[in-house]
């Protein structure tokens, strides 16, 4: 979970950037849908239902997306190009 808390938070740095929110709100979304696939990979039977799987959640969260960079903060150092 780590690795992964890693992973999500270089792409919200990276791909965190104005007007971007929704996208990588459902990028957050479709990691939660995934994770809980390849958590019940791990054995013949289900090892999670969506009860317990919330309750993972809790204990492991992963990190909220949000904005990094905001583009119209930036306008006022590049006027000069504009």
């Amino acid at each position: 979970m780590k690795r992964l808390w890693t992973k999500l938070v270089g792409y919200y740095r990276y791909y965190g950037v104005t007007d971007n929110t929704r996208a990588i709100r459902n990028f957050k979304d479709e990691v939660r849908r995934l994770l809980y696939k390849r958590l019940n990979r791990r054995s013949q039977k289900d090892s999670f239902n969506w009860y317990k799987y919330a309750l993972f959640l809790k204990k492991f969260p992963l990190p909220a997306p949000r904005i990094y960079v905001s583009i119209y903060e930036l306008r006022s150092h590049i006027s000069y190009i504009m």
